[in-house]
């Protein structure tokens, strides 16, 4: 007995009724929605005890309640997409400012060059007297000293040409400033914001948002930044 293929036949097998693919589950069917809700809500006022059936104020609390936790739903997500598109802006203004120099708290600059030198801010509270910056390499050793003599108070710039004592070029490399002063009678340790160079940006998850990689492979997040530029 020969079999009969459709398309020997010239049957269009488009046409015919096929089964429905089995939907995978994405998670998607374990939580309520509106329409669940309200199903919910016919069967209980269908099932209900006719002798104790609820009551206006119990279907309007029910009703209300359903209401707020959907209206809180849907304002997280809009916020989840608020958030992502406060990021891909940030980003984008972030990269602006690949090339250009930012001030941020601390006392180590990094020289990529030698002699190129190291500039920032040294933050005074009160007036200082006899102040002095000293300039230490990465093993701690002092290879420059400047006499500054008495510092106002406020934010005072500094510019190391990033030489020796002897004028010398110094090579590249981090170097910390540490500045000290009399203030009140007392000696002090005045705290800096040193500028360093942008090299790239990146983009982190888990909330952390920008981070800008600086000279010197240091890296810090954008909150972080004072001032854009020396």
């Amino acid at each position: 007995m020969n079999t009969l293929d459709s398309k020997q036949i010239g049957l269009n097998t488009d046409l015919y009724w096929k089964p429905e693919a089995v939907k995978i589950a994405d998670g998607t069917e374990q939580s309520l929605k509106q329409e669940d809700f309200f199903a919910l809500l016919t069967e209980q006022l269908a099932n209900q005890d006719p002798t104790k059936p609820v009551n206006n104020d119990q279907l309007v609390a029910q009703m209300t309640s359903f209401t707020m936790a959907d209206g809180i739903s849907q304002l997280n997500t809009k916020f989840g997409d608020f958030a992502a598109s406060m990021t891909s802006s940030q980003a984008l203004q972030a990269s602006s400012l690949i090339g250009q120099n930012v001030l941020v708290t601390g006392n180590i600059g990094h020289m990529s060059e030698p002699g190129q030198g190291v500039t920032g801010v040294i933050i005074n509270e009160e007036t200082s007297q006899d102040t002095k910056i000293a300039i230490q390499n990465s093993q701690g050793e002092v290879v420059r000293t400047m006499n500054i003599g008495t510092l106002a108070a406020g934010n005072v710039q500094f510019n190391w040409d990033g030489t020796d004592q002897d004028g010398n070029p110094l090579p590249a490399g981090d170097y910390a400033i540490q500045v000290q002063g009399d203030v009140l009678g007392e000696p002090t340790s005045l705290p800096t914001a040193i500028n360093r160079h942008v090299d790239s940006v990146s983009l982190t998850g888990a909330g952390q948002g920008v981070i800008l990689n600086l000279d010197g492979d240091v890296s810090i997040k954008l909150d972080d930044v004072i001032q854009i530029g020396n």
